[in-house]
């Protein structure tokens, strides 16, 4: 429990002067280190053929960011299935198979890094530093480019009391897109991951383009007279997977194996990239929109959700009524522990961050429930982007329904939610169930898709944790599942494109059309958001939505395992 404070105080010390940068940053306040990244900007803008003046409109700015991805998928795909003939490939990795191309190109592209691979076998260092780690960088930054447009439309200035005439410009503009990329990328992320990866290979994380040594194993009944040891540039691709809510790992066991993660202290950092800057984000918003009220609720709900998420499931690991079973350390780093583990699985499903330092297959049936509970929310924390963008999607619910209770219309900063908005949250609300449940149904039901190691209630949960980390945006597994099949390949594809592409364009459309809204006084009768009831309202709101949609999903899986195993010791 100690371990637990300790990383999230930490990330919130780091996070707040980091989201006050990143408000001056997005408003393109001044600074002083302007002329230090003007000279490589410039020329990118001219390679882009942009003018990064140039306001969008919120359709422009879904087409610039839906053109981005079109543009960056076809050279990755080409990667992947070409780097057998590639340079940089001293291991001599073959060709990916087009099915396994697919997802990940499909997987790294939304920010998910879901692998149905294993990095250090099937990728060559070519395409670990090119087409995996520079989307790691590029889109995170995408989402959190679609979040600060969204952020910029819901609080568009209010019409001119004394005239009547609406400040806001009128189409409503949310910035523009390739600008907003290019400055995320260059003056936030790229230098944290330099500052990251110097620090992770300070504690031996490998970072080299030399090919691995063989080693003679120790122990002859191996069966092997050589061992060929994999190394790479590792420590940039960690760095990046941790510091852009990523995820995936060079190495196929991820940040359970000791090259990529070798010491206490390489442990804690990664541990605290998971939460930085999602954290960041949050404190982002108060200074960026001139309301800090409304980053304090933002601020406040989540690190709610996050300590209740978070002690529940080291509680239920370590300390609840599996822990007295001697199979309690089975798919576990004996170095971190049960609770080390824990920790890392809670706080990488709340970010949706999908890195791993242990096997959550081998987690005790709740605890492997509460990772699940934390990727179908999506807000807490959440990932960089795609999460505020899903909290906004429920803070508009909780408002609709506080309207409905309380007899008002609904208003948001006063501008009323009307049928167009509502139906654009229920297609949000109904998506995510219809496609988890319909994906999960569809496997389990036609005999040999699944794969699954265990035919009982576990076997249920493998199905239904695939599907919703790759919807979640995610990429975490319970990997007794053999995912690398051609139904598992495509299957994940599109629910990863489902996850990612609807979040983040519909609450910046909703966003929009608020603003195209002559904005009303906020008064007495007003809803006021920014107070502690209005923040429990949304969290109940939150917890009720998840139940009532997934329950019975999780009754079938985690819960009826839990009992199971609690039948056989009893």
């Amino acid at each position: 429990m100690t371990e637990a404070l300790v990383i999230l105080l930490a990330g919130i010390a780091l996070a707040w002067p980091l989201g006050l940068y990143l408000a001056r940053l997005m408003r393109g306040t001044p600074m002083r280190i302007d002329p230090l990244f003007q000279w490589i900007e410039k020329p990118l803008y001219r390679l882009l053929g942009v003018d990064p003046g140039h306001a969008m409109s919120w359709r422009g700015y879904a087409i610039a960011f839906l053109a981005s991805n079109l543009v960056l998928a076809l050279p990755t795909l080409a990667v992947f299935m070409t780097q057998a003939w590639l340079p940089l490939n001293p291991d001599q990795v073959p060709n990916l198979r087009w099915d396994t191309a697919l997802h990940t190109l499909v997987s790294f592209l939304t920010n998910t890094n879901q692998q149905h691979y294993s990095g250090q076998a099937q990728l060559s260092y070519l395409s670990q530093m090119t087409a995996i780690t520079g989307l790691q960088v590029i889109t995170p930054m995408m989402g959190l480019a679609l979040a600060v447009a969204t952020l910029r439309a819901l609080f568009a200035r209010a019409p001119d009391p004394a005239t009547g005439a609406s400040a806001a410009p009128a189409p409503v503009t949310v910035g523009n897109y390739y600008a907003d990329v290019v400055r995320l990328c260059l003056r936030f992320l790229l230098p944290l991951c330099l500052v990251w990866t110097l620090l992770l290979a300070w504690q031996g994380v490998p970072s080299t383009l030399a090919a691995g040594p063989q080693a003679t194993p120790i122990d002859a009944s191996a069966g092997m007279a050589t061992q060929k040891i994999p190394l790479g540039p590792v420590a940039a691709m960690v760095a990046a997977k941790q510091l852009g809510a990523n995820g995936g790992g060079w190495y196929g066991p991820n940040s359970s194996f000791p090259l990529e993660n070798p010491t206490p202290l390489s442990n804690a950092l990664e541990l605290v990239g998971i939460v930085l800057v999602p954290m960041a984000v949050v404190f982002m918003i108060g200074a960026f929109t001139g309301r800090r009220r409304f980053g304090a609720l933002v601020f406040g709900c989540m690190l709610g959700m996050s300590l209740l998420s978070t002690f529940g499931t080291v509680w239920l690991e370590g300390h609840g009524a599996s822990a007295a079973s001697p199979l309690l350390m089975e798919g576990k780093e004996v170095r971190f522990g049960a609770d080390g583990t824990a920790l890392w699985a809670t706080l990488t499903t709340q970010v949706q961050n999908g890195s791993v330092n242990g096997m959550q297959d081998s987690m005790s049936p709740l605890a492997g429930m509460a990772s699940l509970v934390n990727m179908l929310v999506g807000a807490i924390w959440g990932g960089i982007g795609c999460g505020l963008q899903q909290f906004l999607v429920y803070l508009m619910l909780a408002v609709f329904l506080a309207g409905l209770m309380t007899g008002r219309t609904p208003e948001l900063f006063g501008r009323k939610l009307e049928t167009p908005q509502v139906r654009l949250l229920a297609l949000l609300v109904l998506l995510q169930p219809i496609t988890l449940l319909g994906m999960t149904a569809l496997t389990l039901a036609i005999p040999g898709l699944a794969g699954i190691s265990n035919p009982g209630f576990h076997g249920i949960t493998q199905v239904f944790y695939e599907f919703t980390s790759a919807y979640a945006n995610n990429g975490s597994g319970f990997e007794g599942l053999a995912d690398n099949t051609v139904w598992w390949n495509l299957s994940c594809a599109l629910v990863l494109a489902l996850g990612r592409f609807p979040v983040l364009i519909v609450p910046l459309a909703i966003a929009a059309q608020l603003a195209g809204k002559r904005q009303a006084p906020q008064g007495a009768g007003s809803l006021q958001i920014e107070t502690p009831t209005f923040a429990l309202t949304l969290v109940c709101v939150i917890v009720v939505l998840t139940v009532l949609q997934f329950m019975p999903a999780l009754v079938l899986g985690p819960v009826a395992d839990h009992l199971g195993l609690a039948l056989q010791g009893a």
